[in-house]
């Protein structure tokens, strides 16, 4: 067993938690609107169509922000052919993956759905075919109060009030040669910078990501947050960071240092972000966006990829339905962790996606609902994660990492609010239970364990099926304890584990 300790000082605050933190993300994309949060005909549908089993499980996770409608479909995608009559609406190809967009739920309907599971909408603009015209136009739909053809129209498909969107996206992943529109990072900034300008005289209210880089893997990286920033950076609030996560090869340990790469590509892009201010003179601070992370098996995707022929358009088809297990979520809980110790200037994030595609939570058409094991770690962490984030150093042994060098084999957050604490922990190791020691002394209000969380298993593969929906959930951590200030915990091998002080 391996020994650690750390220590919790409330006055070393990495800043205050914005619950944006906690945000989701719904595509246009295989099951995910279409059979997924939408099924006319289930058992579970409302009048409307939303399945109210997974509206109870979204409102369950605790999704405070959602991006719409994507992604790579928002490239392509005319907000015009969402709204207006649902007989009237137009069918679509959706270049981006291969589908048949019926457009039956749009604008009106999402918000719709987005009031039932109690979340806020975060709108994305498309970039790629088309520009600040139809983002303009988007904006008096969604926002504006003043009588205008827009605004009369909106009230005529049945929301006289405004939207009220707050955030929006100015294009997605705009540096991916896969992406409708791509282009250079010098004429996206120019596009971005003039559309924001123009949204800015409509709506001075609203806060505006810019598109940074879709991996940190990208042979643009940096150099593209740098050039988009020269253009964009007095326009714009967020520059956004894209990140996905599987185990290559079999290497799980290797996997269990991903929570490592998040942390350097949000130290980079903040470096990159304070250097274009600094050559500015400015003051202001361009905050990071993490509008897509999640554990993702691309690769797998890729292998098993249905390739359709010129007139086979399917509507709503099986794509990227990844089965999470026990080590999936242990990863994904660590990528939590590593958001909350950068809250100063990660802002916003939005797992990415929600329902069926690459998913915490999944569905059978006609069938049940079910939670993934990525879904613990998310709906206890919205949960518990509120106040100041703060950090939990730790002296701990390390393994090595082919990419990484020395790798801490534990790492842990907490966060500090007027009625306790909340701490986050992660084991990394594959084979060592970790015994970790954590002093409370300066922390108020943490006399005792009022409630704790184990993620883990024998089986780290292990998962949640349409066969065995309930395989894995999490359990009290047993022997959780505080005596004379100190936070006892051990932890199985590759596990996460969230404990509430009070």
């Amino acid at each position: 067993m391996s020994a650690a300790t750390g220590r919790i000082d409330p006055d070393a605050s990495i800043g205050a938690i914005d619950r944006r933190l906690f945000g989701g993300f719904v595509e246009h994309l295989g099951r995910h609107v279409y059979d997924g949060i939408f099924e006319p005909g289930h058992e579970r549908a409302d009048a409307r169509g939303f399945r109210e089993d997974v509206v109870a499980l979204v409102r369950e996770l605790g999704v405070s922000t959602i991006r719409y409608p994507g992604g790579n479909f928002v490239s392509g995608y005319r907000w015009e052919d969402g709204v207006g009559p649902r007989e009237q609406r137009p069918v679509r190809l959706d270049l981006a993956w291969h589908a048949t967009e019926t457009n039956q739920i749009g604008l009106h309907e999402f918000q719709d759905w987005l009031d039932l599971v109690g979340s806020e909408l975060m709108l994305a603009v498309n970039l790629g075919t088309r520009g600040t015209a139809e983002a303009l136009d988007l904006l008096e739909y969604a926002n504006t109060a003043v009588p205008t053809t827009r605004t009369l129209e909106r009230a005529a498909n049945g929301r006289e009030q405004p939207f009220g969107v707050k955030v929006w996206c100015l294009g997605n992943e705009m540096d991916g040669p896969w992406q409708l529109g791509h282009r250079s990072a010098a004429d996206y900034g120019k596009l971005a910078s003039r559309t924001a300008k123009g949204m800015r005289q409509l709506d001075p209210s609203i806060e505006l990501v810019a598109c940074g880089s879709s991996g940190r893997s990208m042979p643009t990286f940096g150099a593209w947050e740098r050039e988009v920033l020269e253009h964009t950076y007095d326009d714009v609030d967020f520059i956004s960071a894209h990140a996905y996560y599987q185990e290559h090869d079999g290497d799980a340990q290797e996997f269990l240092a991903s929570a490592v790469d998040m942390h350097r590509f949000i130290e980079a892009v903040v470096t990159t972000a304070d250097a274009v201010g600094a050559a500015r003179k400015s003051d202001k601070r361009i905050m990071i966006s993490f509008d897509e992370w999640n554990v993702w098996y691309l690769t797998r995707w890729e292998e098993l990829a249905v390739t359709y022929g010129p007139d086979e358009w399917p509507v709503a088809p099986r794509q990227l339905e990844d089965q999470y297990h026990v080590l999936d979520a242990v990863v994904f809980g660590d990528l939590l962790i590593t958001l909350l110790q950068h809250a100063d200037r990660v802002r916003s994030a939005s797992l990415a996606q929600l329902v069926n595609v690459i998913a915490p939570i999944m569905t059978e058409p006609g069938g049940i609902a079910w939670r993934q094991t990525t879904f613990f770690p998310f709906s206890i962490t919205s949960r518990l994660a509120r106040g100041e984030s703060v950090p939990v150093p730790l002296e701990v042994g390390a393994f090595e990492s082919a990419r990484f060098g020395a790798v801490a084999s534990a790492n842990a957050v907490a966060t500090v609010d007027e009625d306790g604490a909340s701490v986050f922990l992660v084991n990394r190791s594959l084979t060592e239970p970790a015994e970790l020691s954590i002093d409370l002394s300066r922390l108020q209000n943490t006399a005792r364990v009022l409630e704790s969380h184990l993620l883990a298993d024998d089986d780290h593969y292990a998962a949640n099926t349409l066969e065995q929906p309930e395989r894995i959930a999490t359990r009290p951590l047993e022997g959780a304890r505080v005596e004379d200030g100190v936070l006892h915990v051990t932890l199985p091998p590759v596990a996460w584990a969230a404990i509430r002080l009070g």
